[in-house]
């Protein structure tokens, strides 16, 4: 399978680096990040790569702003410029990053004007004819671009921030596709949005690639169902639903690096998450223009988290989700270790099912899948989510 197949891929939290990935998802998993869906994060993966002649890589991908509709005009799904979209990874079992590859997106307008009367009047669309390959760019008047900064060491503490540079151009921006619009604007998107795999320099680490854009909604699930007191036959046939997000898109983040970049030396298990973080304050404007509908200043705060799996939607309690989205990984011990050792989803399933709920309290076996690792499999002496 191509890096241009992998995009639509999937992956893990913790991950002994010769193992296979696990899957996760959170769609609008707490109260509030409803309000900023652009810094939704809904999936996290890491897998070693496994393309031909690519397997001392490591694939990582981050997918935010979720249930994107293939309709979404005119203005589609844009992610926040003024956000920060970190991937971290930690590689000596101090649930402390070590590594942060930090994503910063950019919109760009160059209006297009048709005479109408006399008056040079801008057109209310993205664009005004066909464009991609064979077609070229011209027709489209909003371009999309964005930065990754490699941080070291903890983010709020790091021992150095350097820019990952464009091997072709060797600049710090990268070009990322349109948005989906469809067949007449696009005819092959395909082959358009394999346009923006980029090679990427990564300062101390050699070479790897990089890819921002729209992917379809990879993660599987009957979302209505399952959160109408799981409305489902629990025992029925595994496709025997279609999934809710089968007609979704998402946008994915996606770095293919190589391993001994992550791993710095160490041992073969890292942990890896992923969060989103917007400026305190906010202050809308007046006389808001494209790129500037208000005025955001202030320290960069956590809105948004996600590593392993389903953690914030279906293990934590309703009042601590928002905490949790702000929380690091190194105080989940303290904040969030009953929700691990006495979950309540069993005993809910109990009420609804008649089914007997497991009793071996504490849950130790969660609290290792969790927050400590498998003995044997993907321990590295930490203890966080």
């Amino acid at each position: 399978m191509s890096f241009r197949q992998i995009v639509t891929l999937s992956v893990v939290a913790i991950l002994a680096i010769g193992l296979s990935p696990a899957s996760a998802s959170s769609h609008r998993e707490a109260p509030g990040i409803l309000s900023s869906p652009q810094v939704d994060g809904t999936d996290f993966y890491m897998f070693r790569s496994y393309e031909p002649g690519r397997e001392g890589f490591v694939t990582l991908v981050a997918n935010y702003n979720p249930l994107q509709d293939p309709y979404g005009g005119p203005n589609y799904f844009p992610l926040d410029s003024n956000a920060f979209y970190d991937i971290h990874i930690t590689n000596n079992g101090d649930v402390e990053e070590d590594l942060t590859f930090r994503f910063r997106f950019r919109q760009r307008l160059t209006p297009f004007e048709l005479n109408i009367g006399g008056q040079n009047v801008a057109v209310p669309l993205v664009n005004v004819g066909p464009f991609g390959p064979g077609f070229g760019s011209g027709a489209l008047t909003e371009g999309r671009s964005f930065s990754v900064r490699l941080v070291k060491g903890p983010v709020n503490n790091s021992t150095s921030t350097q820019f990952i540079t464009n091997s072709r151009t060797n600049r710090g921006r990268f070009a990322m596709p349109f948005d989906n619009i469809g067949t007449k604007s696009i005819p092959n998107y395909n082959a358009y949005a394999n346009g923006f795999i980029h090679d990427m320099d990564i300062p101390g680490c050699g070479q790897g690639r990089v890819f921002a854009g729209q992917r379809q909604d990879s993660f599987a699930v009957n979302l209505g169902e399952t959160f109408d007191l799981v409305n489902l036959n629990p025992l029925g046939p595994v496709d025997g639903e279609a999934s809710d997000t089968a007609d979704k898109n998402i946008t994915s983040l996606i770095l293919e690096v190589p391993i001994d970049c992550l791993t710095a030396g160490g041992g073969s298990t890292i942990g890896a998450w992923t969060t989103a973080w917007l400026p305190r304050t906010r202050t809308l404007v007046e006389d808001p223009s494209f790129d500037s509908p208000s005025m955001q200043s202030g320290r960069l705060m956590q809105v948004s988290r996600l590593a392993n799996p389903l953690v914030n939607e279906v293990a934590i309690g309703v009042p601590d989700k928002n905490l949790f989205n702000a929380s690091h990984p190194r105080d989940d011990g303290a904040n969030f270790l009953t929700y691990v050792t006495n979950p309540t989803l069993p005993a809910l399933l109990e009420i609804l099912f008649g089914v007997e709920a497991p009793t071996n309290f504490p849950r130790n076996d969660l609290v290792s899948v969790f927050l400590t690792g498998i003995a044997g499999v993907n321990q590295d002496g930490s203890v966080g989510e």
